[in-house]
């Protein structure tokens, strides 16, 4: 797998962006470049940069009196669910089709990581690896543009994933839901591993609305 050198911009987007996903800054709060600079301990440089791509990814809102924080509705988690849903089991089939060395190594190391902390039921670090996993998945599928829609949508629903990765049962079953994948995958199974991952996240989001959001909104 190829590892990039991580900028100081890439480090405050990265914080910026798991705070507000995770609600430290709540939808509707207004943020100054200052204030952030002055929290993060940084120059203005990278904190401008990082709220440039979180405007692009339409987190945040430019205005004149400051940085206005857009956070993540429940409308759109159901729209990140039903994109990743039919396109997730694209990135599957796309990597088992290319998989290589590399790549079935680091699905192999997220999945024993995921199932060491299933047994110690840390949430936090199981959280980690379910996102490292899909990562590697779509890294193996060997589509820049794949890998760019779906790195995304993954993150903006880490706080939920958290939540789901708190019941055991829970855990239990996306860490066998992984495992059959990541088998399908190792094999060059493309059509498994499409029909595997699609219901992985048809199990996720199902879960997500019965749990925490409630009956899904009609369009």
């Amino acid at each position: 797998m190829k590892h990039k050198t991580v900028s100081l911009a890439d480090q405050v987007f990265e914080r910026l962006e798991s705070e507000i996903i995770c609600g430290k800054y709540q939808r509707g709060q207004v943020l100054t470049e200052l204030g952030l600079t002055e929290d993060l301990g940084v120059s203005r440089t990278p904190v401008r940069e990082a709220v440039q791509r979180l405007e692009q990814e339409q987190l945040v809102r430019n205005l004149p009196k400051g940085i206005l924080v857009l956070g993540v509705t429940d409308r759109d988690i159901q729209e990140i669910y039903t994109i990743r849903l039919r396109i997730e089991g694209l990135a599957a089939a796309r990597a088992a089709e290319n998989r290589d060395e590399d790549g079935v190594r680091a699905l192999a190391e997220a999945l024993a990581m995921q199932e060491y902390f299933v047994f110690k039921q840390d949430a936090d670090h199981i959280k980690s690896q379910d996102s490292l996993f899909h990562e590697a998945v779509y890294e193996m599928s060997g589509s820049g543009i794949l890998q760019a829609t779906l790195l995304p949508l993954h993150r903006k629903v880490q706080k939920y994933r958290q939540i789901s990765m708190q019941s055991e049962e829970r855990a239990k079953r996306s860490l066998e839901e992984h495992r059959a994948i990541y088998e399908a995958i190792c094999k060059g199974d493309a059509e498994l591993a499409e029909k595997l991952m699609t219901a992985h996240i048809e199990h996720a989001m199902v879960r997500l609305f019965a749990e925490q959001l409630g009956s899904p909104k009609s369009e």
